[in-house]
């Protein structure tokens, strides 16, 4: 298998990195990748050098192409739980090898730039013209696909994170039998195709690994440290997930008395999402709670999604953000929180109170009410999975540390700038005394 050893000796250079993912292409037709195409060790490929790579495929090659988006994965799954020295019976990945092994062309990227990942979906959407299915083994049977009608298939493929060597390998091993099932299902029904295996976000498994084997030996002074706890974000899904919201801290007020709603949000199953609703222009999140200061209180979010032909993409913005208690309604403006659809919104406060940026605007002054989101996340528009997709941040480019650089530069280049002038400002003397002729007397030197 001459994919695996390539992985092997890029794992080294690529193991240090966090924001990469590997991305596996192959394909039934034959040269569509060039063998000099395989990327050197510690090449990074960018989002222009992929679109380079799938152009070809998606131009000569085969129509239907299948995207298995697994949630997690790094280099170092493949170096883990591969089985790339010598113990090929206990790979993980025994079908994507056999389906890279059979395959006309093939194509490895051991490191692919988080971004270029978090917009191959809209690529492929864009290049053949065909919105993506969520398909599953059950839905791919009752498919008619058709060799020369463009689609797009995406299987989901989980990813369980856990510090025993195990339970990974496990569930990277059942992802691997949904690969070969899915595989099995086109050739049985002959549908030339596509695939390329990658995932939302990088695993970082060696931390994993390295936990395992460090065990193998004495470890002096080492304590394993626990990670914080972090809830899962709310989802609204309908046929797939539509909407994410996060925050570290949701708090609200009425008449100046306030009430945590994180842990009554975030990480809840029964959470009610009633009135929700979600397509390509206008998302609605709807949040309701049977008792909130004596009542039953929701909040509503209302984002849209519009094409702006300056910037030649869709943007988001959050149009409003909406209470409704005892028959009334406080209307707050929210239309800051905006970034391009393709990405989330991220923001480290949005509030409605002034020391903390006043994102949230109300319509009538003053409030009874007052919220404040602390590492505030949403997105509504190209959600792929239960992950956000690459966070467009509100954190303005001149910071103060910035602005206090700035101004501090200047006024030593003003002093240098001034001294400089008085230098070039000095004259010497033009007149010398003569021995023989009368003393001269300097009355003033100019």
């Amino acid at each position: 298998m001459p994919w695996l050893p390539l992985m092997l000796v890029m794992a080294a250079a690529a193991a240090t990195s966090e924001q990469q993912v590997p991305l596996v292409l192959w394909s039934s037709d034959r040269g569509l990748w060039a063998p000099a195409a395989d990327t050197h060790e510690g090449h990074i490929t960018s989002d222009m050098q992929l679109s380079t790579y799938l152009d070809p495929a998606l131009e000569l090659g085969p129509r239907n192409v299948l995207l298995f988006l697994q949630d997690k994965l790094s280099i170092e799954d493949f170096t883990a739980y591969g089985g790339v020295f010598g113990n090929k019976q206990d790979s993980a990945f025994s079908n994507l090898e056999n389906a890279l092994d059979l395959a006309p062309s093939s194509l490895v990227l051991p490191a692919v730039d988080w971004y270029a990942i978090s917009t191959l979906t809209t690529y492929l959407q864009e290049k053949l013209r065909a919105s993506p299915l969520h398909v599953d083994l059950a839905t791919l049977q009752e498919l008619k696909l058709n060799a020369s009608i463009p689609a797009l298939l995406l299987i989901h493929l989980p990813y369980t994170a856990s510090s025993g060597l195990m339970a990974p390998k496990e569930v990277l091993m059942g992802n691997d039998e949904v690969i070969g099932q899915v595989l099995s299902t086109l050739k049985s029904e002959d549908i030339p195709y596509t695939a390329a295996l990658t995932a939302v976000r990088p695993s970082r498994v060696a931390r994993d690994v390295a936990m395992v084997t460090g065990g193998l030996g004495r470890q002096l002074l080492q304590r394993t440290v626990v990670p914080p706890a972090i809830n899962a974000p709310v989802s609204y899904n309908d046929t797939a997930p539509r909407i994410l919201f996060w925050a570290q801290n949701f708090s609200v007020a009425y008449r100046e008395h306030w009430e945590d709603l994180t842990s009554r949000t975030f990480g809840v199953q029964d959470l009610n999402l009633t009135g929700s609703s979600w397509n390509e222009s206008i998302a609605r999140l709807v949040l309701t709670y049977d008792s909130l200061f004596g009542t039953m209180v929701t909040f509503k979010f209302t984002l849209a999604n519009r094409f702006y032909r300056v910037s030649a993409r869709y943007w988001f913005t959050l149009e409003n953000l909406e209470i409704h208690s005892n028959g009334s309604v406080a209307y707050f403006n929210a239309s800051q929180v905006t970034g391009p659809s393709i990405y989330s919104f991220h923001c480290e406060h949005v509030s409605s109170e002034n020391e903390d940026g006043n994102l949230l605007v109300p319509d009538t002054q003053p409030s009874l009410w007052q919220m404040t989101f602390r590492d505030f996340q949403i997105q509504a528009f190209n959600v792929t999975g239960e992950q956000f997709s690459y966070a467009s941040d509100c954190a303005g480019f001149f910071s103060p540390g910035i602005w206090m650089g700035l101004l501090t530069s200047l006024f030593m280049l003003f002093i240098f700038t001034y001294g400089l002038h008085m230098i070039l400002s000095l004259k010497t003397m033009d007149r010398f005394d003569d021995h023989k002729g009368p003393t001269i007397t300097l009355t003033q030197i100019v």
